[in-house]
């Protein structure tokens, strides 16, 4: 009966170890594979594209406005996502300043998931480029427009989406947009 027992231990052991070894190895390569693998998310920069209808309320308000009712035709528009717990905005924010001074370009804001206290305090530190504010507390907005961050910017004429900037403006987007707009 000892001898028996022991074989039945014997037995397990080998048909363990192997097991244990291959699972191991397994788990190991899916973790190998899933770690290389680029799951980095570039979103379409389409143009030509019709703004999307939407209503929203007016930043610090509680106006509602339509899109149809803030986008003109033959003006140009900088539609421009932020929010003041951003890092991004605040660099790009002098660009934004640059930009106002362009009798061409409306600039509108739209607050991206903040809170009002916060957004006046960053607008009161590093001043208002904004012709219009409008408000996005929970970021449906913003989906509809297809941004997936902030900062997020959009030239729009004539209802229709000339160029988006994903991430912040810099040099050369900002003398980008200063001819497209002359």
């Amino acid at each position: 009966m000892g001898c028996s027992a022991f074989s039945k231990k014997n037995m397990k052991t080998k048909i363990l170890l192997p097991f244990t070894i291959v699972s191991f190895l397994f788990i190991f390569f899916i973790l190998y594979v899933g770690l290389n693998r680029s799951n980095i998310y570039i979103p379409e920069t389409v143009t030509n594209e019709k703004i999307p209808t939407f209503k929203v309320k007016v930043f610090n308000s509680e106006k509602e406005l339509t899109s149809k009712e803030i986008f003109e035709n033959d003006i140009y528009y900088l539609l421009n996502i932020w929010a003041s717990w951003c890092i991004p905005c605040r660099d790009e924010h002098p660009y934004l300043m640059e930009l106002k001074k362009n009798k061409k370009l409306e600039i509108i804001g739209l607050n991206y998931k903040d809170k009002v206290k916060n957004a006046n305090n960053f607008l009161n530190e590093l001043n208002n480029p904004y012709t219009l504010i409008l408000s996005d507390t929970d970021g449906t907005i913003a989906i509809e427009w297809g941004a997936y961050g902030v900062p997020e910017t959009f030239l729009i004429y004539n209802g229709k989406i000339i160029k988006k900037i994903i991430g912040p403006m810099n040099n050369n987007l900002f003398k980008e947009i200063e001819r497209a707009v002359k």
